[in-house]
């Protein structure tokens, strides 16, 4: 490993436009936007990770599923 860092673009905190920048995604019609995804990446214990690990293998899904799963239960799209 060369040690070197590369930087990662700031998010506009301070920027009127934020929630824009944020959405930008949404503004894809539906059809492409299930082709599409962002990468999260939380930060967990080794014990949280085991545990959905294995409640992911009894399941018979990958992580990734469920995990979508869990955040689109918690976080359902806005019907307006």
């Amino acid at each position: 490993m060369s040690g070197k860092r590369i930087g990662i673009g700031a998010r506009p905190l301070a920027d009127p436009q934020a929630e824009a920048w944020i959405r930008q995604g949404a503004a894809l019609d539906s059809g492409k936007a299930e082709r599409y995804s962002a990468r999260l990446t939380p930060d967990v214990t080794l014990a949280l990770r085991t545990r959905i690990k294995l409640a992911a293998f009894e399941r018979g899904v990958t992580m990734a599923e469920m995990l979508r799963e869990v955040l689109e239960r918690q976080f359902p799209e806005a019907t307006s």
